[in-house]
């Protein structure tokens, strides 16, 4: 958490919903085929935020980018299934931004299922180990 001057401390976490992608990911050959659209939402921190402070755009991130991120992530390639691709999403999240924590919500609205159905989705979160967090290599 970001500790500032007045003795509170903030911490920032950023929200991006309803992100929609026309992707090309299931189990059968048709819906890699044909494609569908997918929608995201996703979570992450922000660590070292001086944006709460500052108001400054160069202090936070920028939206345009995450969500260019998760695009490249959904349109690059082919995944047979969700959680895969939410957990490489959250991935490239964490290496951009340092962030200690990711939730990914990916959902296929009106999927091809045999009954009627308003969506199936996954959520992966992700947090990094304490290790991967110690820079010093002590286990103290």
């Amino acid at each position: 958490m970001e500790s500032h001057d007045n003795g509170t401390e903030s911490r920032v976490e950023v929200e991006l919903r309803g992100l929609s992608i026309y992707t090309h990911h299931g189990v059968s050959d048709a819906e890699r085929e044909i494609g569908q659209r997918l929608e995201f939402d996703l979570s992450f921190d922000v660590p070292d935020c001086d944006a709460v402070l500052t108001d400054r755009i160069e202090d936070t991130i920028d939206y345009a980018q995450a969500c260019d991120i998760v695009a490249l992530a959904a349109t690059e390639r082919s995944y047979r299934t969700l959680e895969r691709l939410a957990q490489v999403i959250g991935g490239r999240l964490m290496e951009r931004y340092g962030c200690e924590s990711v939730r990914v919500r990916a959902s296929t609205p009106e999927p091809p299922l045999p009954l009627a159905i308003q969506e199936v989705g996954v959520e992966v979160v992700q947090e990094r180990s304490e290790e991967e967090g110690d820079e010093d290599g002590d286990d103290a």
